[in-house]
């Protein structure tokens, strides 16, 4: 039986390409929802946080999340752990937590179509057959969820988001503004990272 969390159309607008992760993060991301009796988080009190890394196509996943529950990345309501996994937390404060994760007999299943030949090859979604694309992605539909999903629940999953602040600081160097837990000391001065020279290199979320 086809699921009813399918993406609205533009959701692959948004994400750019038709592929099956980020339908799979967007069925993850509204089982979620009714998992913990909640709706679309509309401001800043429901996190998310993906298991996945980078380097490799599942990735995707993510924006599905973020479409379904409103937890983005912009609002700060999304924190990756890198562990390189399949999964998810989904966090509210006041209802509590659940980890979904693909099983593995889903993905060695999923990946014996031909989309994930042309992927191998360093085909990009975008130029790959529409047949092909629409195959992959009408049996990922067609899945029932409990051939797609470990569910746990996590009872003692807390976390505690950094305290918001509109302080800021001009940098006495380039003159822009810094927000205030940002700022850094030189020469008795504040100054933002990059005029710091504390920290070279941007650091991608680890």
């Amino acid at each position: 039986m086809t699921t009813p969390f399918i993406p609205p159309e533009w959701a692959f607008e948004f994400h750019g390409h038709e592929c099956p992760f980020m339908p799979i993060g967007y069925r993850m991301g509204k089982l979620a929802l009714v998992y913990l009796g909640i709706e679309k988080e509309r401001d800043h009190g429901f996190f998310v946080f993906p298991e996945l890394g980078e380097g490799h196509p599942q990735t995707c996943m993510m924006d599905g999340m973020q479409i379904a529950t409103g937890a983005t990345y912009g609002k700060l309501l999304m924190a990756k752990t890198f562990y390189g996994k399949l999964a998810a937390t989904f966090y509210h404060p006041n209802k509590g937590a659940v980890r979904y994760s693909l099983l593995p007999e889903f993905i060695d299943a999923m990946g014996r179509f031909e989309f994930f030949v042309y992927r191998k090859k360093g085909i990009e979604p975008s130029q790959i057959p529409l047949d092909v694309r629409r195959e992959v992605l009408q049996w990922v539909y067609d899945q029932p969820d409990e051939a797609i999903f470990k569910v746990e629940s996590k009872p003692d999953f807390t976390y505690t988001p950094v305290k918001g602040s509109f302080n800021k600081t001009k940098c006495s160097v380039c003159g822009e503004y810094v927000f205030d837990r940002y700022v850094r000391i030189k020469e008795g001065q504040p100054v933002c990272i990059p005029c710091s020279g504390y920290e070279k290199v941007v650091k991608i979320e680890r």
